[in-house]
């Protein structure tokens, strides 16, 4: 059935871009469409229905016909190439992310922007823990929900304040302070992830060792990726655009792939790959030619994440991901409004800053699919795919409505009117001939 694969495939992107055209209409985010389009073909049965259909026509060379047509929106074929393209969308989303991330960046946006991380990072942890309490959920589970709880989407909140014009804002500045804070902490839990999880180790011991043995990589990748980045530039120096990225795509691969032969996730050394270009002088040239292979195989990675989801499984986890999307707005909120104090804001920007980080997208699923591929209980990814469609769906939206749920709770700010100037002053301002 090989012959069908690139049939599969190109349905599949086909899918995939009809919803992100249908989301850029209804000025919503992308991710939870290509989730849910995902989930909707996954299933090798089809709805309720269409079965009803079928047999009120009650034809076997039509139903033999849809089945065959059917059979192609399943996917069946072609699912370990789309599982292999999401695998790639998560290493370019996290080497894209690297790119724009700097620890220098970090430590000039000053003590506001740190002790509202971390305050960020502290709310959000502990209300993972506490629906995990309520949840019953054995240790590992319990930690991939805090990690999933607590990481906010880059690409979402991106778009937000790109689409609504509000880069220029100056809470903006401590949004992506407080996401790059988030994202050092999410990089180091993936880590600790990693060691507890995937390598099977049951010790204290063992897991502190990976964990530390995934920290070391990282400073010393850090350490001697900027001491390199000179030899990288003179690499990159004068090639064709063909060579160029050639040379860019065998460097992030193989630290990918290195970094997952020590027990550190690929998703790790595709950021640090990131942090390391993000010195280079080519910088813009990087961007500018990872930004296609970023969104297309990104796209593919919410979809694939889409098709491993049985939809008649998500029941038993609504309730639960309906009051942890509750509880992460009130902690984003509080957090928000630590922020703006610190950066000496009014309150009313800690909506702002609150709504805007409360979108839940690529690191949850990240962590969800390593909970997965752990084995833990599948609890798990039936909540993460209802906690990141209400976040991702809720978020922009009360982001977008931000300023009015403010007046609408506490009053709209009374403008102080200026003074009129009067005669006298104003012909004080014109200056004299002489």
């Amino acid at each position: 059935m090989s012959h069908i694969v690139i049939l599969e495939i190109g349905i599949a992107v086909l899918l995939v871009a009809s919803v992100g055209l249908l989301a850029n209409k209804l000025k919503f985010s992308v991710i939870p469409f290509f989730i849910i389009i995902g989930m909707v073909l996954g299933n090798k049965e089809y709805p309720s229905f269409v079965s009803d259909v079928l047999v009120s026509i009650d034809n076997a060379s039509f139903t033999a016909g849809f089945n065959k047509v059917w059979g192609f929106f399943t996917f069946s074929e072609s699912k370990p190439f789309i599982d292999f393209m999401g695998r790639l969308g998560v290493l370019f989303l996290l080497f894209y992310l690297g790119l724009e991330f700097s620890v220098g960046r970090l430590i000039k946006s000053g003590k506001s922007i740190v002790t509202g991380g971390s305050l960020y990072v502290l709310l959000n942890f502990v209300s993972g823990l506490l629906i995990g309490w309520l949840m019953d959920l054995p240790f590992k589970e319990l930690m991939v929900l805090c990690g999933l709880m607590t990481s906010s989407s880059t690409a979402i909140v991106a778009k937000v304040l790109t689409d609504l014009k509000r880069t220029a804002n100056p809470e903006t500045e401590v949004i992506m302070g407080m996401i790059m804070f988030d994202d050092l902490f999410i990089a180091m839990h993936i880590s600790f992830l990693s060691g507890l999880i995937l390598t099977g180790g049951t010790s204290v011991g063992a897991v502190l060792g990976t964990s530390l043995l995934a920290l070391g990589f990282i400073l010393a990748f850090l350490i001697l990726g900027r001491k390199l980045i000179p030899f990288i530039d003179k690499l990159l120096q004068d090639k064709s655009s063909e060579l160029f990225i050639l040379v860019i795509f065998s460097l992030l691969f193989v630290i990918a792939g290195f970094s997952e032969t020590i027990h550190v996730a690929e998703a790790i050394g595709a950021l640090m790959a990131g942090l390391v270009f993000a010195d280079s002088k080519y910088l813009k040239k990087i961007e500018h030619m990872v930004l296609p292979y970023k969104d297309f195989f990104g796209a593919m990675f919410f979809f694939s994440f889409g098709l491993s989801i049985n939809i008649y499984t998500l029941g038993g986890a609504v309730a639960w991901a309906a009051l942890a999307a509750i509880v992460t707005i009130i902690c984003n909120l509080a957090s928000g409004f630590f922020a703006a104090h610190f950066a000496k804001m009014k309150p009313k920007a800690s909506f702002d800053i609150g709504f805007t980080l409360s979108a839940r997208g690529e690191f949850s699923i990240i962590m969800a699919n390593i909970g997965k591929a752990g084995g833990l209980l599948p609890v798990l990814q039936s909540f993460v795919v209802v906690y990141v469609l209400i976040l991702s769906i809720i978020s922009p939206l009360l982001t977008k409505e931000s300023r009015n749920v403010w007046d609408k709770l506490f009053g709209k700010e009374e403008k102080v009117p200026k003074p009129k100037k009067t005669l006298a002053e104003l012909e004080t301002r014109i200056p004299k001939e002489d």
